[in-house]
């Protein structure tokens, strides 16, 4: 189907939420249905909830801007123009909104009065590449991935050459030093702590097929253990994703028909649910009253679900 000619389901429950196992059929709610909330993106990504003001952000990359959805007015605008082509953004541990910024290839934080602060653009005396995706943990650590993919045209940056490798990176919450936590995994995008934060997850766009890793987290902030989650089949594309609170990934999904939505995988790596989308998902985020509501941010659109379970607070 178009994703132009897309329209919700009239039916209960929405067909476009499959069951791959019985396992998920508990986080299927059976009177909800995927809306699509806006649509008129270039290419969509990096979700984030405000529930202080009701709304959500997200990333219009070639657009250079980062779009608002308020729940409350049920409309979209424009948050802010000029945004150095930021990707993937969350919020810290104060309710400051953290983004990757393509274009400036940094981590930049936005203040309460709007000013911006450089939280990391250099490592070792060298430029980052394009910093992707962004997490917080609780302990106030920011923890992102810095994989080339801003570095390879004008869509989304501007060519440039490559001083660093493609590293994971956490910033210490009271000095603010920047340490390079993995630098084997090649082209790393979207991460995500479970639960407890005691593990964290890593797609490796670099690697083919594509593969989720996970490392093992120290109290400290060091990663040891590092494992293959799972190995995608040929052509599928993970990309950033959330843990909810029982410690089932639920991961941006492409790339074709029947591949474009939203993948579910319980905590031991088993395919468990898909959400299909008219279009490939980049990234989501758990948000809403009750974190309750998926944001999913997929090509030209953003779109949402309501899902009988609620995100993980480490995402």
């Amino acid at each position: 189907m178009q994703e132009t000619m897309w329209s919700p389901s009239p039916r209960y429950p929405d067909p476009s939420v499959e069951i791959l196992d019985d396992r998920f059929l508990k986080y299927r709610l059976f009177h909800a249905s995927v809306e699509r909330l806006f649509t008129g993106c270039r290419w969509s990504e990096g979700p984030v909830w405000f529930g202080d003001g009701r709304y959500v952000l997200w990333s219009d990359l070639p657009n250079e801007r980062i779009m608002k959805w308020d729940e409350s007015s049920q409309s979209a605008s424009v948050y802010r123009n000029n945004s150095n082509i930021s990707n993937g953004n969350t919020r810290d541990r104060q309710g400051r909104l953290i983004s990757c910024e393509h274009a400036a290839r940094r981590v930049t934080r936005t203040e309460y009065d709007g000013t911006i602060t450089v939280i990391a653009d250099t490592y070792q005396g060298k430029r980052l590449n394009s910093p992707n995706d962004v997490v917080v943990k609780s302990d106030g650590s920011i923890w992102f991935t810095d994989p080339p993919f801003g570095l390879l045209g004008w869509y989304e940056g501007a060519p440039a050459e490559q001083e660093l490798p493609t590293n994971i990176y956490r910033v210490d919450p009271i000095s603010g030093k920047i340490q390079a936590v993995c630098t084997s995994v090649e082209r790393p995008n979207g991460l995500c702590f479970s639960p407890d934060e005691r593990l964290l997850y890593v797609v490796e766009s670099g690697a083919t097929p594509r593969r989720i890793r996970v490392f093992d987290v120290s109290a400290e902030g060091n990663l040891s253990n590092d494992r293959v989650f799972l190995t995608t089949q040929m052509g599928e594309s993970p990309d950033g994703f959330r843990c909810d609170e029982d410690g089932n990934l639920w991961a941006g999904w492409g790339m074709g028909e029947n591949l474009d939505g939203v993948r579910i995988f319980a905590p031991n790596g088993d395919p468990i649910g898909h959400i299909h989308l008219p279009e490939r998902c980049a990234n989501l985020c758990f948000g809403g009253a009750k974190r309750n509501r998926l944001f999913m941010a997929a090509s030209h659109s953003l779109y949402a679900i309501y899902v009988n379970t609620r995100g993980a607070t480490s995402c």
